[in-house]
């Protein structure tokens, strides 16, 4: 093996981890609870598409607000990936996933929401690393009562 190969090799591989760290600083930080302009600098491109069982956002200020709103249903949470598949293409990647998400509802009523899926992400390298271009959230199963969806709120495409 010559050193170009060994060059491309240890980048490969440098990316991949960073990607997979990316992936799990991420979902810790729906945990976290911190949403504001650094978190979703820290994580997603300017024009990032986001697609969650309750819709579709463009941008970060849209996603922002919309993870904002989202995520005040709950009191606390617990989002665990696993099974991680990263393939990088130049500074182009894809991640696929499994996620099991636990939710403690803000009801005040003490439920539990429990769902699992795949996370499909699209990323590309910055020039401050690797940022998340596109996800989609596709549910497979839940258990537990959904949070109630305040007036207003509004499960729909935003552009």
């Amino acid at each position: 093996m010559d050193i170009e190969e060994m060059q491309r090799q240890l980048r490969a591989l440098a990316d991949r981890a960073e990607i997979t760290d990316l992936m799990g600083r991420y979902l810790r930080s729906l945990d976290v609870g911190v949403f504001d302009e650094e978190w979703v600098d820290a994580f997603h491109t300017e024009d990032v598409t986001a697609e969650m069982p309750i819709g579709t956002v463009r941008g970060r200020d849209a996603l922002l607000a919309h993870v904002r709103r989202a995520m005040a249903l709950f009191e606390r949470t617990v989002h665990l990936g696993t099974d991680l598949v990263v393939e990088v293409d130049g500074d182009r990647a894809t991640a696929r996933g499994a996620q099991l998400s636990t939710h403690v509802l803000a009801d005040g009523s003490g439920g539990l929401f429990v769902s699992a899926g795949h996370v499909d992400n699209e990323l590309v390298r910055t020039a401050d690393g690797w940022r998340i271009a596109a996800s989609a959230l596709r549910v497979v199963w839940t258990r537990g009562t959904p949070p109630r969806l305040p007036d207003g709120f509004v499960p729909a495409l935003t552009a």
